[in-house]
């Protein structure tokens, strides 16, 4: 306990330009007299800790200390504080935080003021608009069943919407767009699946642990064919009007796009044949014409018929 409390107090100095005996005290729930003590071991540690006197005294780190940082420079160790602080809201907990500390050591003081210039001009923010609990609890659970090698087990709505029960050997978590999904081996199916954490309902983390398979895929960029879908691939050539362009550059890669001398767009992609996908080509309304293929073209007349039948005329 106490070799934890000098290695907290030690981050605690280096990230910080003064700290009081008192508030060091409180922080971590020991005397006066013991904060004096463990100062000094700090100091006999090798970490050159000055004290102050008065009002605004206490503790701090020599200005041009910092921790062997070896072969990273000050814009990538920047870099990853950077990215760090953007995760963080998304789990919110201790581990981020401690990171954060234990990177933050590894800049002099000198350079922390120039860190927060630059933090105030790039920030990174991978959480969506409306802060969902329930997909940060959710992230919680798994990285605690990957992290112990737990079996789990969720009821699950696929892009067809049917809803089925699963059980998963989880391996990792992937971040994809705005989405996350868990990817691992579904004891159903007998294959390796990846799960989106939206669809995933009644989450529940199981005692059952497992060993993980020597034929499991190495990380990699999730795929359209890493999902539960086994509907053909689509080389789709769309057709959308100069009002579209905003949503097109959205969504669409830039070599998918062809920019056509009247200011309109030719896209060429390829997209698994879902529903999702009609559901999507219907939100740019008539911005958007399917050129091939016919079935395509076919199906999603059939779903703009169908919205049409909701609303009769009266």
């Amino acid at each position: 306990m106490k070799l934890d409390r000098l290695l907290a107090m030690t981050m605690l100095l280096l990230n910080h330009k003064r700290i009081s005996a008192k508030d060091l005290a409180e922080r971590f729930d020991v005397s006066l007299r013991t904060v004096y003590r463990d100062m000094e071991t700090i100091q006999c540690a090798g970490i050159p800790v000055v004290s102050y006197a008065g009002a605004s005294g206490g503790y701090e780190v020599m200005e041009q200390y910092r921790l062997d940082r070896q072969f990273l420079s000050f814009d990538e160790l920047n870099t990853i504080v950077i990215a760090l602080r953007g995760v963080k809201p998304t789990f919110e907990d201790g581990e981020i935080e401690h990171l954060l500390d234990k990177v933050g050591a590894l800049l002099a003081k000198s350079e922390r003021e120039r860190a927060e210039d630059v933090s105030s001009v790039l920030q990174i923010d991978i959480n969506p608009w409306s802060r969902n609990t329930a997909d940060k609890e959710k992230l919680a659970s798994l990285r605690e069943a990957i992290r112990y090698r737990r079996i789990i087990r969720f009821a699950y709505t696929s892009t067809e919407g049917d809803r089925s029960s699963r059980s998963l050997e989880p391996i990792r978590l992937v971040l994809k767009g705005y989405n996350w999904y868990v990817y691992g081996y579904c004891l159903l199916r007998r294959d390796y699946r990846i799960f989106k954490l939206s669809r995933i309902k009644e989450l529940e983390v199981s005692p059952e642990t497992f060993v993980p398979r020597p034929d499991a895929a190495p990380a990699e960029p999730l795929r359209w064919d890493h999902g539960e879908s086994s509907e053909p691939l689509l080389h789709l050539v769309l057709h959308f009007e100069p009002r579209s362009r905003a949503k097109v550059e959205d969504y669409f890669d830039q070599e998918e796009i062809a920019d056509l001398p009247d200011g309109s767009m030719c896209v060429r992609c390829l997209r698994p044949d879902e529903p999702w996908l009609y559901s999507f080509l219907l939100g740019f309304g008539t911005g958007v014409k399917v050129l091939e293929p016919a079935q395509a073209a076919s199906k999603l007349r059939q779903k703009a018929m169908e919205i049409i039948k909701l609303y009769p005329e009266h």
